[in-house]
């Protein structure tokens, strides 16, 4: 099991480390005041050590073991057990779910992190746990308990989604100014490309967000049975998701916008070329026909016959031009 840090936090705001094997001595110990265990990757070590140490419920210790592919909530005795997820933009439009775990109970917090796909670097995943932790240690930031520290953790993941709707906010805008500027006129496919590239990342966050919301509204719900103000908290939390949600659907309706806008244009210039080549086949239909019927007939091998192909072909040529004439009016060219 590779346990980056276990952390005590004693009643004056004090922190301390410890091995994992004080773990359960800390717990036991009531001046030790609360406990932080931070887990880059678990493993089944990690799974006896919540179910055996910390009396988390076996089936709230599997899913934290496993990939959610949703958030999630369990919320048994006195322990909360929450799923969340951070998008991480990978290569070719593909977006990675980081996933964060979280056990919070009175006298205790544990974090895990994972599955880990073998293209995120470990400091990627650990990005928000580490800032938190560096912060607690420099005594900049003071929880009053576990769940405290955990609404300080979901704060630190809303705020990179945030800051990735930012960037993207930035490339939509980019974007658009490309559309509006007939730049990439020349190559729809690719533009399309990266038009819905960036839709994809905008869907990802608000995705997140979404389910994040929805299970931090039933977490207040449940911790607003005790009296120990943590309900607020929770419904801070669920606030800043609703809020990251609503920014990122206003920037994927612009998207949206650029989009149409982009493809009314491409699907307009195709319409018009398809009207062109429907007057050039009118134009030329009347000569196929004609030719193919009197062609052989009017040129041979032996002679010629001059006035018949005189009228042929002025036949040809009349009823070309009225066709052309009539194109014209229907506004085709």
């Amino acid at each position: 099991m590779a346990v980056s840090s276990v952390r005590s936090i004693g009643p004056d705001g004090g922190v301390a480390r410890h091995d994992v094997g004080d773990l359960a001595a800390l717990l036991a110990d009531p001046g030790a005041g609360w406990v932080w265990v931070d887990v880059p990757e678990p493993d089944e070590r990690t799974a006896a050590l919540l179910t055996d140490v910390l009396d988390v419920h076996p089936a709230a210790a599997a899913d934290g073991l496993s990939r959610n592919h949703v958030a999630r909530l369990h919320h048994y005795a006195d322990v909360l057990y929450l799923a969340l997820h951070r998008p991480c933009p990978g290569e070719r439009g593909h977006v990675h779910y980081l996933e964060l775990d979280l056990y919070v109970a009175p006298g205790f917090l544990v974090t895990l992190h994972g599955p880990r796909n073998p293209s995120v670097g470990l400091g990627e995943l650990l990005r928000e746990t580490e800032d938190v932790a560096a912060r607690l240690e420099a005594g900049r930031l003071h929880p009053a308990g576990p769940l405290a520290l955990a609404y300080s953790l979901v704060s630190a993941l809303t705020n990179a989604q945030e800051r990735i709707v930012n960037e993207f906010a930035q490339q939509v805008g980019l974007l658009e100014q490309r559309v509006m500027a007939r730049a990439d006129d020349d190559r729809p496919q690719d533009f399309l490309d990266e038009l819905f590239t960036v839709r994809h990342t905008l869907l990802t966050v608000r995705t997140m967000a979404s389910q994040g919301a929805e299970v931090l509204g039933r977490a207040a719900t449940l911790e607003g049975r005790g009296d120990d103000g943590g309900a607020a908290l929770l419904d801070d939390l669920r606030d800043q998701y609703h809020r990251l949600a609503r920014i990122t659907h206003s920037q994927l309706e612009f998207l949206q916008g650029v989009t149409d806008f982009y493809r009314a244009r491409t699907d307009t210039r195709m319409l018009v070329a398809a009207e062109r080549l429907a007057v050039i086949a009118a134009v030329t239909l009347p000569v196929a026909a004609v030719s193919g019927v009197f062609g052989m007939n009017l040129i041979v091998n032996d002679a010629t016959r001059w006035w018949e192909l005189t009228l042929v072909v002025a036949a040809m040529l009349g009823t070309s031009l009225w066709l052309l004439r009539w194109a014209r009016r229907q506004g085709w060219w």
